[in-house]
């Protein structure tokens, strides 16, 4: 079909997406969903996740469920599939050369310095060849979006502490305490309980 009738959008970092229908289709719930993971944060080979589990209301019984399965495709993992598919298993060995580059020089050198080896090496050769600046333009998009995620993640972490550590406060634990329950540094906790009062 010529025409795209679906859509998918990010909406405060959650993925919403729409089917339009014209006509009754009973079998619209039945696609299975499949989620490649790629991330730094060590995951097994497989993993089910369940919408039930983001229920913040515990029940009995859910009115609605989905299940993805989460297939962790970075270097090192499912192997099988990645013989079953070199091109995932390219782009495993790419992304792993990225990370380890980018631990050394800036983004953008890890990057070049990246596709340059893998045109070499015979990964993703082909693919890299013909659209070099667009990969290197998307490689250093995904590393600094990660990057941006895991720098909120840290400040979300961090604001939560500061706002435990008042609410102790108020309860009467000394710094000391806080400091334990929190488990961050004494200073640290004070100065938090300074700005706060």
């Amino acid at each position: 079909m010529a025409i795209k009738n679906d859509l998918s959008f990010v909406i405060d970092s959650q993925l919403s997406l729409y089917e339009h229908q014209s006509t009754y289709s009973p079998n619209l719930p039945l696609p299975r969903f499949i989620i490649f993971y790629n991330g730094e944060e060590a995951q097994p080979d497989r993993r089910i996740l369940k919408l039930s589990d983001l229920y913040e209301v515990e029940e009995e019984e859910h009115k609605l469920e989905l299940e993805a399965v989460m297939l962790n495709i970075n270097a090192g993992h499912n192997p099988e599939l990645m013989k079953a598919c070199r091109t995932l298993a390219d782009y495993a060995r790419y992304t792993a050369c990225i990370r380890r580059h980018a631990a050394e020089m800036p983004i953008e050198e890890a990057v070049e310095r990246t596709i340059t080896e893998c045109i070499r090496e015979g990964i993703l050769e082909e693919f890299l060849r013909k659209y070099r600046a667009e990969a290197k333009r998307m490689s250093i998009y995904e590393y600094d979006q990660a990057r941006h995620i895991r720098q909120e993640r840290e400040e979300a972490r961090k604001e939560e502490k500061k706002n435990i550590a008042v609410n102790l406060a108020r309860m009467g634990m000394t710094a000391e305490q806080i400091a334990k329950a929190v488990e961050e540094e004494s200073a640290v906790v004070e100065k938090w309980l300074t700005e706060r009062s």
